[in-house]
């Protein structure tokens, strides 16, 4: 079974570069560009710096021209390469998702006037179909809108949506009808109810939220930006009573010149936090399309930001900590009966169960005790599993094969007339379910031959990874159906926190409650239509792409691989993000320190000469100190666009730990890196100059 991933696409490629320079032009518009308040003030400020420029051109500015139209320049590269890093953040959306257009053709679907196979279908256009319509997809066709399988079964291949190259089987009932618009029948027919209208598929949600079109700000972002405006308030007061606190010093200290309208400027665009002003729409952006490349679809930025917030996963056993099939590992003989007896009777009972441990059962029996192929009689009568009897086997010769759970073995061979049950069935049982595995008791008639280990394995590398998530303060909750001595040992063995055994959909919701009722932020995955009350109650639900719909309705994230051990990666996106922002926050605030240093200074120093000694830079000239922090202060930003794309590293360790070393690399990095930067700027204009 091969793999496609996503298209991976390089930050810097050459087609989205030049897409994004033109698209940041573009938003350049004040219309678009109001939406990020700091930037629109910037913009504001780099127009004013503009007139002055050309005020100076025509003799009308004291200060030179190349100072004021180089601030003026400089000023609109901030603007400009804030709007590329969004430009660019969002480029990268849109050519992942011109892939999943390509499946955007003009299909034409059979609609059907009732839901039965052979009843009279008309065909109509995908963009004609509406919400609980039904069509018919036969061999070859390509089903044109989301639904629910009604009738039928069919294999299809979904490599279109998942980049799965496998195809997968769809049925009415159960978790596997849901289906995708986009994919196609390969074999068989089924009947289809479609289940969104033109616009509100899964497929138009995926290009939409990719691109980012329709992308909102989340709860974190939105209160960052409130704190940005509330900082770039202040400094713009500070900026504005600076001018006649300069007039009236000129006056009183009876030299130097008031402070000009380009310097202000410039000193109120350095001081406002406009690195992460400028970087903030783009870590969002990129998030998703960090989650996109690991094949998963958040249907909210809110839900990735919660993901990173989460100290508390609830992981199903079954296919996420172990492996997903049992494997019969030992046969127990009990009353009387070798181990051959038991082997025998077990791989009869086993002949016609296709599930993978009934499976396991014939490959040891045959393997282990050399038994030959047994073929069943004609007449012989196979008995399915059942969540009633607990119990599957078959009937033949007249004997009755059994194997099933312990309680309901020994109840169906006391039904057929058995006196005595086997003295150390029960501390038998006891113990293989101890030992974290499973215990099928088999039987012949009434008569109990032993019992079959059934082994869960445990996912190679789990317990390291349940570790690194403890490091970071995330408890593991294990759910399973099991009873509560195997879920107590498998827990132990892949070490999880805690366990919910025997678990029922409305134990899970229960569960999740308590937990944010103790003020926990609550993760779960889930593919069933069971599942989908505890995902909706979850703050973040990831449900299986091949589960059912209504599973992918009540999450908020969809994993296309439906992989269930994918919600450790999303906790860490989720985290990653929250850490970007944080640490890109801290190190633009930082920034403030150094740009202080160089534009207090020079700005004040005709008026006060004794600031001179605040020049702790030895910049060259007062117009070459503010040039050169205003040149800094706009490229840092395209510096930082790989980081804030990426994501800076993902640390696993305790909230306070990661805390003090970001403040100590992001923090102190902040302060130091414009002590430099605006020095070696200053040094190169001085050289030009």
């Amino acid at each position: 079974m091969s793999k496609h991933a996503p298209e991976q696409i390089s930050i810097f490629d050459a087609r989205i570069m030049r897409s994004a320079l033109v698209e940041s032009v573009k938003k350049l518009d004040p219309r678009s560009l109001w939406r990020n308040p700091v930037m629109f003030c910037v913009e504001i400020a780099s127009a004013i710096t503009l007139v002055t420029f050309v005020m100076s051109l025509a003799g009308m500015n004291r200060e030179p021209a190349w100072f004021t139209g180089s601030v003026s320049l400089w000023l609109w590269l901030t603007v400009v390469f804030a709007t590329f890093a969004e430009a660019l953040a969002e480029g990268r959306g849109k050519a992942r998702a011109a892939s999943l257009r390509k499946t955007r053709t003009d299909v034409q679907a059979k609609r059907l006037d009732r839901p039965e196979f052979g009843s009279p279908f008309e065909r109509v256009s995908a963009t004609e179909l509406r919400k609980d319509d039904f069509i018919l997809v036969e061999a070859h066709d390509m089903i044109a809108g989301d639904g629910d399988v009604i009738a039928g079964a069919a294999l299809v291949n979904e490599a279109a949506v998942t980049g799965e190259s496998a195809p997968v089987i769809r049925e009415s009932g159960g978790d596997r009808s849901a289906v995708t618009g986009g994919t196609t029948v390969l074999a068989n027919a089924i009947i289809i109810r479609i289940t969104a209208n033109p616009g509100e598929t899964f497929l138009d949600r995926m290009i939409s939220l990719i691109e980012g079109a329709k992308r909102r700000k989340t709860p974190n972002e939105v209160a960052l930006e409130v704190l940005l405006i509330a900082l770039t308030v202040v400094f713009l007061l500070v900026c504005a009573n600076i001018s006649p606190l300069s007039v009236y010093s000129v006056k009183a200290a009876g030299q130097g010149t008031p402070i000009s309208l380009t310097i202000l400027v410039a000193l109120f665009v350095c001081l406002a936090p406009t690195t992460i002003a400028a970087l903030l729409p783009a870590i969002g952006i990129a998030g998703m399309d960090r989650l996109f490349q690991k094949n998963v679809i958040a249907l909210s930025g809110r839900a990735i930001e919660a993901a990173g917030d989460v100290n508390v996963l609830l992981l199903d056993k079954t296919g996420t900590i172990t492996l997903g099939n049992r494997e019969a590992v030992e046969f127990i003989a009990l009353g009387g009966y070798t181990e051959q007896e038991l082997a025998e009777a077990a791989l009869l009972s086993s002949l016609t169960d296709d599930t993978p441990e009934g499976r396991s059962i014939v490959t040891l029996a045959r393997q282990k005790y050399g038994i030959g192929p047994l073929e069943l009689p004609a007449d012989a009568e196979s008995i399915a599993f059942s969540a009633e009897t607990r119990l599957s086997g078959v009937n033949a010769d007249g004997k009755q094969y059994r194997k099933g759970a312990a309680d309901s073995t020994v109840a169906f061979v006391k039904g057929l007339g058995a006196k005595t049950i086997p003295t150390n069935l029960e501390n038998v049982v006891d113990r293989v379910a101890r030992a974290g595995a499973t215990p099928l008791v088999v039987c012949c008639n009434a008569e109990i031959f032993g019992v079959v280990n059934l082994k869960d394995i445990i996912k190679g590398g789990i317990q390291e990874r349940f570790q690194q998530l403890r490091s970071m303060g995330i408890k593991t909750v294990m759910i399973t159906g099991d009873n509560p001595l195997t879920a107590a040992a498998i827990a132990a063995e892949a070490q999880v926190d805690d366990f919910l055994a025997q678990a029922k959909p409305e134990d899970k919701l229960n569960l999740i409650k308590e937990y944010q009722e103790a003020g926990s932020m609550v993760a779960m995955t889930g593919d069933g239509t069971n599942d989908a009350p505890a995902l909706a109650q979850a703050d973040v639900a990831v449900a299986m792409n091949t589960g059912t719909q209504a599973a992918k309705e009540a999450a908020n994230i969809i994993d296309l691989d439906s992989n269930p051990t994918k919600l450790l990666d999303i906790v860490e996106v989720g985290k990653q993000i929250l850490m970007t922002r944080g640490n890109l926050t801290t190190f633009s605030i930082s920034n403030d320190v150094a740009k202080y240093f160089a534009i207090i200074p020079a700005m004040l120093l005709s008026i006060y000469p004794q600031l001179g000694v605040l020049n702790v830079m030895h910049l060259a000239s007062p117009f070459s100190a503010i040039l050169s922090a205003v040149i800094f202060n706009a490229g840092i930003i395209p510096l930082l666009v790989p980081l804030a794309l990426k994501g800076t590293k993902f640390r696993p360790m305790p909230a306070e730990k990661l805390l003090i070393h970001n403040l100590l690399l992001y923090g102190a990095g902040g302060i130091i890196a414009p002590f430099v930067g605006i020095k070696v700027i200053d040094l190169i204009i001085g050289m030009m100059v």
